[in-house]
């Protein structure tokens, strides 16, 4: 019976470790409280800008006023239906869509392929040419944005799609990343490969992208936002009103006097590509950032 009851209730010092634990748990817990509580303020003001756009969004024909407009009563999707009937913004979603995607598969292929021939080939002036390169990212990007334009003009590209894309294929800081990824593969893969007679486009196909996949979704995150919210180049390459992106197209909206609500519900529509990209690779963004800084 003793036996029993012992084997029920917990000895007294298994009672005194969990009394010992409750206070250090009760301080844990206020220390963390503050910062659980300062987080969250950051994220409501992060997040306050969004709701206002899709608020004011939902109030079409209705004169805005602060904070009256912040808890609307009406709600009505008039907007939406306006902005997706148009015919200027469902064409610059596509050029947008165009832009972005294009952009997109093309730098992590150029990044893909230099980052490994500078990884791991060896070739005369490989680290002259890699570090002239990196040199390239301390020149700000407004001071080259003429003789861009100049060369494309130059060229015919400007008011095409194609001039807008070409000056955006290649991109130093996504082949930089991709070298110092790269660089952490094991050469032995490399070389039992070529034992088995794989070429180096094999090699870089079978081996070197499987082995890339977490920076090349974190680069296609980036790159892909980058290339959906930029503003100056398409500008300035793009006279055309056919020709703009979603972002200079919403630009020339204001200067029509739009109706606010129209131009918010235009909004909230070029937000959710960029939310769905996240979502989906969401996961092999935090693994990329986490693995790229260990490395």
């Amino acid at each position: 019976m003793s036996a029993t009851v012992s084997n029920i209730l917990p000895d007294s010092s298994e009672r005194d470790r969990q009394l010992k634990r409750r206070p250090q748990a009760l301080r844990s817990a206020r220390r963390t409280v503050p910062m659980h509580l300062l987080l969250l303020s950051i994220a409501l003001v992060t997040a306050f800008p969004f709701y206002a756009m899709v608020v004011i969004s939902l109030q079409p024909g209705q004169p805005i006023q602060m904070p009256q407009a912040l808890f609307p009563t009406t709600i009505s999707f008039e907007a939406f239906i306006d902005t997706l009937s148009s015919r200027n913004i469902p064409r610059w979603t596509l050029n947008s869509a165009i832009y972005s995607i294009v952009s997109t598969v093309f730098v992590l292929l150029f990044a893909s392929m230099a980052g490994y021939a500078f990884a791991k080939k060896r070739f005369p002036g490989r680290e002259l040419i890699f570090w002239v390169l990196v040199a390239m990212l301390m020149i700000p990007y407004h001071l080259t944005i003429i003789p861009q334009y100049i060369l494309v003009g130059d060229l015919g590209g400007l008011n095409t799609m194609w001039g807008m894309l070409v000056p955006t294929l290649a991109n130093t800081s996504a082949m930089f990343l991709m070298r110092q990824f790269i660089h952490g593969i094991p050469d032995e893969l490399l070389d039992a490969a070529k034992i088995d007679g794989a070429g180096e486009f094999r090699i870089y196909w079978s081996i070197i992208l499987p082995q890339t996949k977490p920076i090349l979704a974190t680069l296609a995150t980036f790159v892909f936002l980058a290339h959906w919210n930029d503003f100056l180049w398409p500008m300035i390459s793009q006279q055309s009103a056919e020709n703009h992106v979603l972002t200079v197209g919403l630009n020339t909206l204001q200067e029509e006097q739009v109706p606010l609500a129209t131009i918010m519900a235009a909004a909230v529509i070029s937000f959710i590509p960029t939310f769905l990209v996240f979502v989906f690779f969401q996961r092999y963004f935090v693994r990329g950032v986490m693995m790229s800084g260990m490395k």
